[in-house]
């Protein structure tokens, strides 16, 4: 298009092509995009670069897509031209492999021949160049991309016309072309901004700018005088002297409808037709790599198994563990694996020989010289499986009925000061887990959240059965017995007519003590070892952890929470009431049937944990 075919006395004109610069910001913000705002919609999205006329020497002509390219009005760097292109981000990498590349190509030459035609390039230059990309997100962060070099721009002048004698130099826009050019009939100048840095050549941006000259102006100028305008710092000092200026003899076009044949896909790497890929675990943190990669699976639920998931509340929720052992290591890892990034565990005990095996947070070196105390070796394992996460530990005693503390002062002030701050960890977090060995330490922690109204999840074992369950949330202070809690819809006078265990909602729930017929006392006393340790089927712990876990993440997301209605078994048939599925009041199961009940029972108004004179002492006095 350069010179006209067949004349021996004029040069063909090359153009040195665009080559993509993909920031790892962009690459992390397409990441975020995808998973969160795309997840399977592959229609093509509006993104914007920027290509720049001062690299130092050596450096290809670049087109560069950063963080902000999504923003389609964020603003262009200073002395760059922007560049407003498509994005085509395929679901699947059969997809990325097989998309019409010919016909993405010819349907942004298309767009770009109508607005030569039409004129609307005059006005707007952006219009008369176009880039194209296609990808595809691999899960380990890896990204395969094509790239359509056919750049656009606008703020920085990308096409300027030019009159210069002497002692002047006069520059206008496209559109006034008419009125400028007036009364010139041999020849015409006109600037490009130029990111090419070779002397012989110029950039990618002047191709399509050659046609609309053809299109619009070979009728009236013979040639065209180009100024590729390249403007370099360096050291201080500005330099436009590497700028080149020649002379393309325009070929007179007949009109046709029809489109040119264009050109312009990026080759790869190895110089061929064909994807690039880029490896971003190289050059991003791993610890925010980490973060991206643990919330991937959660995020992709949303796409579509369960759309209406509300990761948030589940990510946000600080969870206190109250013991580190098999119940507590395995909670801690089914927490994480939701998201949950604010984890504290509460142990007295040390880390034995028995341990590592069952409880999958310890190691064999956690057991010399004594062992390791358990929540601070819980908590520093967690960091290190995910850096991310808020895991604390705290070694530390709880009181417990049936265990006197009053043997001296020390020993009573020292339980003073461990029910202090256990009511301080309970009030600064969300949910509490009871996973401890022994029936009467779950009594303290029970009557403590059951005053602060917090969530609690108890599971406990047996052999091979057990329990989990959440206690019942009671209502605020200024509601009354008769009162509904918040948003429900079912009268309290309702619940204790022909059926006593349906629509039993979360503030008329039992607790773990409610069916005690006797206060909790010291449940190892006179005990065999067999009796007194936790002995049950290995994989029992892992269930009931599992469990408890997700037990908490349907109640979390039941738009009533810890209100929310109890499931039984008898709904396992009926519309679930979350996306979940079920929310019951207590999963008991039993291993060697392979079976699991969903049983709900009421509040006892007399229990020793969560009764009403139990809680209002509680909120009236210390404990």
């Amino acid at each position: 298009m350069a010179a006209a075919t067949g004349d021996p006395g004029l040069s063909k004109l090359q153009f040195a092509p665009f080559s993509s610069a993909l920031d790892v910001g962009f690459w992390h913000e397409l990441t975020q995009k995808k998973l969160n705002e795309y997840r399977l919609d592959e229609a093509p999205k509006d993104i914007k670069g920027y290509y720049y006329n001062g690299d130092s020497a050596g450096l290809p002509a670049r087109l560069t897509l950063e963080f902000s390219a999504f923003d389609m009005s964020a603003p262009t760097p200073a002395r760059c031209c922007p560049a407003v292109g498509t994005l085509y981000n395929t679901n699947t990498l059969e997809s990325f492999k097989t998309a019409d590349k010919k016909l993405l190509l010819e349907q942004a030459a298309n767009e770009i021949w109508e607005s030569i035609k039409s004129g609307a390039a005059l006005e707007n230059p952006v219009l008369l160049n176009k880039f194209l990309l296609l990808t595809f997100a691999i899960e380990a962060l890896e990204c395969a991309y094509d790239n359509l070099c056919q750049t656009e721009g606008v703020t920085a002048l990308p096409y300027f016309l030019i009159k210069y004698d002497e002692n002047t130099v006069l520059v206008s826009l496209l559109r006034h072309y008419s009125d400028f050019f007036q009364g010139q009939r041999m020849k015409i100048t006109i600037g490009v901004y130029d990111p090419c840095n070779l002397a012989q050549y110029p950039g990618w941006p002047l191709r399509n700018f050659l046609v609309l000259a053809a299109h619009r102006w070979s009728s009236s100028f013979q040639s065209v005088e180009v100024l590729c305008f390249r403007d370099r710092t360096m050291q201080g000092a500005r330099d436009v002297a590497h700028s080149i200026i020649f002379e393309v003899k325009l070929p007179e076009m007949a009109f046709s409808p029809d489109c040119p044949k264009a050109v312009g896909w990026e080759k790869n790497q190895k110089g061929g037709m064909g994807p690039r890929m880029v490896n971003l675990s190289e050059c991003m943190d791993p610890k925010r790599l980490a973060e991206s990669s643990v919330d991937l699976n959660l995020k992709l639920m949303c796409w579509r198994l369960v759309p209406t998931l509300d990761l948030d509340k589940v990510v946000s929720v600080k969870c206190l563990l109250l013991g580190a052992g098999t119940l507590g290591c395995n909670v801690a890892r089914t927490l994480m694996g939701w998201g949950v990034r604010h984890i504290t565990f509460v142990d007295n005990a040390k880390i034995s020989y028995s341990n590592p095996v069952r409880q999958p947070l310890y190691e064999f070196e956690d057991c010399l010289a004594g062992g390791k105390p358990k929540a601070l070796a819980a908590a520093d394992r967690l960091q290190k499986i995910f850096p991310g996460v808020n895991a604390r530990g705290f070694n530390m005693s709880i009181p417990m009925p049936g265990h006197p503390v009053n043997f001296s002062s020390v020993t009573l002030e020292q339980a003073r000061r461990d029910v202090e701050q256990l009511e301080q960890l309970i009030e600064s977090h969300d949910v509490i887990f009871l996973l401890m060995d022994t029936r009467e330490s779950r009594w303290l922690p029970a009557v403590i959240a059951a005053s602060k109204r917090k969530l609690v999840i108890n599971a406990a074992l047996g052999f091979d059965t057990f329990v989990v369950m959440r206690h019942g949330l009671k209502k605020p202070k200024q509601q009354g017995a008769g009162d509904l809690c918040p948003n429900h819809p079912v009268a309290s006078a309702d619940l204790l007519g022909s059926s006593l265990f349906a629509n039993i909602p979360g503030y008329k729930l039992g607790c773990y003590f409610c069916n005690d017929v006797v206060a909790p006392g010291d449940s190892t006393r006179d005990r065999t070892l067999d009796q007194q340790c936790t002995v049950s089927r290995p994989g029992l712990a892992m269930i009931a952890g599992a469990l408890a876990v997700e037990l908490m993440v349907s109640v979390l997301q039941h738009p009533e929470g810890g209100y929310a209605i109890a499931s039984s078994s008898d709904d396992r048939m009926n519309e679930p009431p979350t996306s979940l599925g079920l929310v019951p009041h207590q999963i008991r199961g039993f291993l060697s049937r392979f079976d699991n009940v969903l049983p709900v029972s009421l509040a006892f108004d007399k229990c020793t944990a969560c009764s009403s004179k139990i809680w209002d002492m509680s909120d009236d006095e210390t404990i």
